[in-house]
């Protein structure tokens, strides 16, 4: 093969290879619109592809809705400056079952607690004879708070 021809054959790929061919046609071409008709023009537009159509978001099962107030939300409540430890059934043999009686001042409801139980965004870590370790989540940071038991005058221990 002469010098000749090779240089005629990488001219033409370089020409090929660098769009010196016809020109190919976009990938996405927009169909013509159809004319307007008279029919069309006095009618209000009913064309489905026109329609709006509005997101539905549903939060089941996957935490708290984002949009709602976090004041309101039932999900938060107790909070630890409404509670008040009322009384404390402790088992020294098996702490397990030991059993706390916890009052929601805010709206008066009692509840009673293990281990483990969750009130709103607070969990009991332990029942101990004279208060309730509660670990509390300020959104990701832990802290754990130690509430007393206070009894009356007249009770007996």
């Amino acid at each position: 093969m002469s010098r000749r021809a090779a240089l005629g054959a990488l001219w033409c790929a370089w020409t090929l290879g660098c769009g010196g061919a016809e020109e190919e046609e976009p990938a996405f071409v927009r169909p013509p619109r159809p004319p307007p008709t008279a029919a069309a023009d006095s009618a209000p537009a009913s064309d489905d592809s026109t329609r709006l159509l509005r997101e539905v978001f549903s939060y089941r099962g996957a935490g708290r809705d984002p949009f709602l107030s976090l004041m309101r939300t039932a999900g938060i409540r107790p909070l630890v400056q409404d509670v008040r430890v009322t009384g404390v059934t402790f088992d020294a043999r098996y702490p397990a079952r030991s059993v706390a009686m916890i009052r929601d001042v805010s709206q008066g409801k009692r509840y009673a607690v293990r281990v483990g139980d969750e009130l709103g965004l607070m969990r009991v870590a332990e029942i101990r004879r004279d208060a309730v370790v509660m670990t509390l989540d300020d959104f990701g940071v832990e802290r754990q708070v130690v509430l007393q038991f206070r009894r009356r005058e007249g009770q007996t221990p």
